[in-house]
Order: C-alpha cells, then sequence, then structure tokens
C-alpha cells in the first residue's frame, strides 16, 4: 500500500526537499492549492460563490515551531476574515483550522492555541460567518475537543472534525451529535497505529457509514467530507431517512476535486462546500492529497516525468 508510505513522507525534511525542486511540482500543486497570498484565493472565492458552491478555507502551514509563527498563523486568518468582510463574503465562506498551526504542540501548547484561536473565531462571527477545528493525529484530539467545547461557549456555532478510522470516534460522534454542533465526517488522513484505527480500507468505509448514520440521527448538523459517490449517495439516503432538509446538512470536497460532482449537487439544492486550501507551506497538505487516491500520486508522477 502506497498510502502509509507516503504519509511517512510527510513528516521527511529530506522528501519535503525533493518533492518542492521537482520540475513538475508546481503544476500538480496548483491544482490542489489556490494560491499563495489571500490576494490570490479572494478571485477563487468569488467564483466559487457565483456558481452557487459555499468555501471553507484552510490557511495551509502546520507544522510550525515557535511561538512567533503561531502568531503569525493567528495574524493570517485575520487578514482573511478581514477581506472577507470587505467583499461582503462573509454568508459565503468560513474558515478552517489547524490547532497545531496555533501552537498547539509547543509548550503550553494547549493553552496557546486556545488563546490564538479565540480571536480568530470572534472575528468570523462579527461578520456572519464561523471556525471549524480540523482533526490532525489522534494524540492531538483530546486538547482540540477541549478547545472546541470552550469555544462553543461564546460561540456556539465553532465546528469540529471527526475521522471515520479511528476506534474512539464512534463515541465522539454520539457526543457531538448530543450536543448539536457543526461536526464535519472524514475518513482521516494521518498514519495511524492500528492499536488507534482501523486499517482496512472497506472497514473505513463501513465505520463512516455508521458515523453518518448517527450524525443524522442527532441533533447536529453534519457536514458530509467525502468524494466517494457511494458514500455520498449513502449520506443521502440516511438525510432522507432522518427527515432532514437539504438545508440541515452539507457535503464538502476539496478545491480541485470532482468539480463537476460539486456543481451537480449544488444544482440539487444541496449546500456544498468546497475546501480550499491556500499558502506557503503546502507540502503536508499536498502530501496527504496524494495519499488519499492513487490517482493523485499518478497524476505527479507523470507530471514529474513529462517536465524533467
Amino acid at each position: 500500500m502506497l498510502a502509509p508510505v507516503i504519509l511517512a513522507a510527510s513528516r521527511s525534511d529530506k522528501m519535503r526537499r525533493f518533492v518542492s525542486a521537482a520540475p513538475g511540482t508546481k503544476q500538480v500543486v496548483a491544482r490542489f492549492i489556490a494560491g499563495e497570498s489571500v490576494n490570490d484565493v479572494v478571485p477563487i472565492v468569488q467564483d466559487l460563490a457565483a456558481r452557487g458552491l459555499e468555501v471553507t478555507l484552510d490557511v495551509v502551514g502546520e507544522d510550525i515551531t515557535t511561538v512567533e509563527q503561531s502568531y503569525a498563523a493567528r495574524d493570517a486568518y485575520l487578514e482573511l476574515i478581514g477581506r472577507l468582510k470587505d467583499l461582503g463574503l462573509g454568508a459565503r465562506a468560513e474558515m478552517s483550522v489547524k490547532l497545531s498551526m496555533f501552537g498547539q504542540s509547543l509548550e503550553n501548547g494547549h493553552e496557546l492555541a486556545l488563546a490564538n484561536v479565540r480571536p480568530v473565531v470572534a472575528a468570523a462571527a462579527e461578520i456572519g460567518t464561523t471556525v471549524t477545528l480540523d482533526a490532525e493525529d489522534h494524540t492531538t484530539l483530546d486538547s482540540m475537543f477541549a478547545i472546541h467545547e470552550e469555544l462553543r461557549k461564546d460561540f456556539p456555532q465553532t465546528g469540529c472534525v471527526i475521522q471515520a478510522y479511528l476506534f474512539r470516534t464512534k463515541d465522539d460522534a454520539r457526543r457531538l451529535a448530543a450536543a448539536g454542533s457543526r461536526v464535519r465526517i472524514v475518513k482521516g488522513a494521518y498514519k495511524e497505529p492500528a492499536s488507534v484505527a482501523i486499517q482496512d480500507k472497506p472497514e473505513i468505509d463501513k465505520a463512516y457509514v455508521r458515523i453518518v448514520k448517527i450524525l443524522m440521527d442527532g441533533e447536529g448538523y453534519p457536514m458530509i467530507g467525502s468524494h466517494d459517490p457511494r458514500l455520498i449517495s449513502i449520506s443521502q439516503e440516511l438525510a432522507r431517512r432522518a427527515g432532514r432538509k437539504l438545508d440541515e446538512y452539507e457535503f464538502q470536497m476539496l478545491y480541485g476535486i470532482r468539480s463537476e460532482e460539486q456543481n451537480r449537487l449544488a444544482a440539487e439544492g444541496h449546500r456544498m462546500r468546497v475546501y480550499t486550501a491556500y499558502g506557503t507551506d503546502w507540502y503536508g497538505y499536498f502530501m496527504r492529497r496524494l495519499a488519499e487516491k492513487p490517482a493523485n500520486l499518478l497524476f505527479f508522477v507523470r507530471s514529474i516525468l513529462t517536465k524533467g
């Protein structure tokens, strides 16, 4: 299986340098990363909104090592929110944040990440939008969920992400569904040991369906993060059985993947949100996209061979 190898490579500085220097990298990165700056991403948000799509924006760069970098991450999101406000796009675009980028892995990281993310969540609320806390590897989740719970005291619309391949997720889903929060369900894109995560892809798919059912039957707002046609169809059926209207859940897909399907779902009246990443520190995010689907890796290798 290639995915574990690629995910291991996502943590390698040597592979980071190699991939960054490869002749075809820029072409492939552009497929998944909307640009390097706010100026690059704003026209894309405007275009997606004009096509009836909603957006969640991710400033990439979770691999920080200093407190000063965590402040810079906070400020990057505040700059983004300011631009969305000026353009009147707050109702169509939310933010996704990785708490590692806000200092979670540093000394006193839990408190630092909470202090950094709070003003971002507050600023988002002021322009009529919200923030979703992305899930990272399993060692960070207790801190993430605690921060999520704390933020929801003042900003109840704050969302979070759960990952189907983790054994713990069924219990997390039940707790979050009962709480009435916004919950994105994804399969999971980190290299996790067999002691905490399902390793077999068909079993991950089954777990995904079980968790979607919990969310659809609950009181929260499910956000279905998947490009899999079968899982999308099953999620639609589970929503119908739960008596949910089209505005009581949404689908989410990554920028650059299955754009025609995104447009189709939006045209059918579904809320369709495009996860749109931008920034200069794209390596970790990019490698996880390669690991998720073999076709992405083949596309990358073909680009290197033709450009080399």
